[in-house]
C-alpha cells in the first residue's frame, strides 16, 4: 500500500500555524510585548502543554506524523535564513571607539552566567543528563544556554520604545553584538565536544571550524565586497538567489564540519557587505517571507517538544525550574549591570542594560532545540529552559519601563555621540516587524 500523501495535511497545518502565531504576535504586541513572546506562547499552547492535553485528537488531526518532518524542515530553512539576517545586521566595525565598555559588559554577561550555569549543571547532571551524555558536554551546554542574549528581539524592543538611536540603545546593541559573536563561537565549541567521540576528533572539528571562519573572513568577504559593487547593475532576483544559495552552502559546510548548519548561515551573514541597496532590499524580501511564514513552523515545532505537564506532575521539577530561572536572571542581568556600572554608567543605565541583555527570545530557542537534537538535554530540562526563555523575554519591556520611569523625553531622544553602533537594515514598505 502506498504511503499517505502529506500535501493535504500540510495545506491545513501550515496556514493554521501561521495564522495562530500571527494572532498571538498581534495580541502580545498590543500589551507592550515583542511579537516573538506571543509566537513562542502560541507554539507552546499548540503542543501537548494545552491543545494536546485538552483535545489530543485535534492535535493529532492538525499535526499528523506525516507532516511533522516537512514542517520541521521548512521551519529549519526559515531558521537558517533568520540566522543569516542576524549576522547581516551585526556591524562590528562600528565598535571602534566604543569597544571598552561594550566588551566589558558583554564578556561579564557571558562569564557570570557561564560560571553560575556550570555550577547548576553539576548539581543537575545526575538527575537530568540523558544516558550516555558526558558531564563535560552537559555542563558546557547548560552554561552556554544561560549566556545567550536575543540580539534581534533586543533591537525590536529598542525600536518600539524609540531608544534604538540613543546612547543607551546604541550601547546595549553593541554589547549584544559582541555577546552574540562570543556565544555562537562558544556554542560551536560545545557542539564539537558533544558530537565528537574523542578528544582528537573534537580538536579536529574545532580546527576545521576555525579554518572555515578564516576562509569566510579573508576570502569570501573580499569577494562578496567586489560582487556587491557590481550588484547594483544586477537583477534583484539574481542577487536574492546568490544570497540564499550562499547561506545554504555555508550552512551545509559547517554541518559537514560538525558545528551545525546555523553557524555557517550566521557567518555568511556577517561577511555579507553592508551598504549595497540591492542587497539590503533582497535581504528585506527574505525577511518579509521568513519571519511571518517560516519561523512560526519552528515555534510550533518547539512547542510540540515542550510539555508543561511534565513539570506539573512533579513539584521538585518546579523547584529546579525556579533554580534555572534564578541563575538566568542573576547571571545575565546581574553580570551585565555590574559590569556597566564598573565601566562608569549610571545605576539607571546599568540596570537598563542588564534588563536588555537578559532578553533571550528566539535565539535561546535555537540553542535549546540544538541541545535537544544533539541529545545533550532531555525533554524535562528542555521544557524548563523554554519556560525560562519565555519569561526572561516577557519581563524585558516592563522592567525597562519601570527602570526608566521619570526619564525626560529629551534625554531619551538624544543621539549617541558617534552614531549608532549597529547596522540598521533597509526594510520593504510593508515589511513585517522583526521577531
Amino acid at each position: 500500500m502506498s504511503a499517505r500523501d502529506p500535501l493535504p495535511d500540510l495545506l491545513i497545518a501550515i496556514p493554521a500555524v501561521i495564522l495562530a502565531c500571527k494572532a498571538g504576535a498581534m495580541l502580545f504586541r498590543r500589551i507592550g510585548q515583542p511579537p516573538v513572546v506571543g509566537e513562542i506562547a502560541v507554539g507552546i499552547l499548540m503542543g501537548p502543554s494545552l491543545l494536546g492535553w485538552l483535545w489530543p485528537d485535534a492535535q493529532t488531526w492538525l499535526f499528523p506524523g506525516t507532516v511533522l518532518p516537512f514542517t520541521g524542515a521548512f521551519g529549519n530553512v526559515g531558521l537558517l535564513a533568520f540566522m543569516f539576517l542576524v549576522g547581516l545586521e551585526l556591524n562590528l566595525s562600528a565598535l571602534r571607539g566604543h569597544s571598552r565598555t561594550a566588551i566589558a559588559v558583554s564578556q561579564a554577561s557571558i562569564a557570570l552566567p557561564l560560571l553560575l550555569g556550570s555550577g547548576l549543571a553539576l548539581l543537575m547532571y545526575e538527575g537530568f543528563a540523558p544516558k550516555g551524555v558526558t558531564k563535560v558536554a552537559f555542563v558546557l551546554f547548560l552554561a552556554v544556554s544561560m549566556s545567550i542574549t536575543a540580539f534581534p528581539v533586543l533591537a525590536r524592543i529598542l525600536t518600539d520604545r524609540g531608544l534604538y538611536h540613543t546612547r543607551i540603545g546604541a550601547l546595549a546593541m553593541a554589547c549584544a553584538a559582541v555577546d552574540d559573536v562570543t556565544a555562537w563561537c562558544l556554542l560551536a565549541a560545545v557542539v564539537a565536544v558533544s558530537t565528537s567521540t574523542s578528544a582528537i576528533e573534537a580538536v579536529t572539528t574545532a580546527g576545521l571550524a576555525a579554518l572555515f571562519l578564516a576562509f569566510m573572513i579573508y576570502a569570501i568577504r573580499p569577494l562578496m565586497a567586489r560582487w556587491a559593487r557590481r550588484a547594483a547593475r544586477t537583477v534583484d532576483s539574481v542577487v536574492l538567489v546568490v544570497l540564499f544559495s550562499g547561506l545554504c552552502l555555508s550552512a551545509f559546510t559547517t554541518d559537514r564540519i560538525g558545528v551545525h548548519a546555523l553557524f555557517g548561515a550566521f557567518v555568511f551573514g556577517v561577511v555579507t557587505p553592508r551598504g549595497s541597496r540591492v542587497i539590503e532590499l533582497c535581504a528585506a524580501r527574505l525577511r518579509a517571507f521568513t519571519i511571518p511564514v517560516l519561523l512560526p513552523l519552528f515555534f510550533v515545532n518547539t512547542g510540540l517538544k515542550t510539555n508543561m505537564q511534565v513539570l506539573a506532575a512533579d513539584p521538585m521539577l518546579w523547584l529546579w525550574a525556579l533554580a534555572v530561572m534564578a541563575v538566568a536572571f542573576l547571571g545575565k542581568w546581574g553580570g551585565s549591570s555590574a559590569a556597566a556600572r564598573a565601566s562608569g554608567q549610571s545605576w539607571r543605565d546599568s540596570l537598563s542594560i542588564g534588563a536588555l541583555m537578559n532578553c533571550r527570545g528566539l535565539t535561546e530557542l535555537v540553542v535549546l532545540n540544538l541541545g535537544l537534537e544533539l541529545g545533550v538535554i532531555g525533554p524535562d530540562l528542555f521544557t524548563m529552559l523554554v519556560l525560562m526563555a519565555l519569561l526572561t523575554t516577557a519581563i524585558t519591556s516592563p522592567a525597562l519601563s519601570w527602570i526608566r520611569r521619570g526619564v525626560p523625553p529629551d534625554e531619551e531622544s538624544g543621539d549617541p555621540a558617534d552614531g549608532p553602533l549597529v547596522h540598521e537594515p533597509v526594510r520593504l514598505p510593508a515589511a513585517v516587524g522583526k521577531t
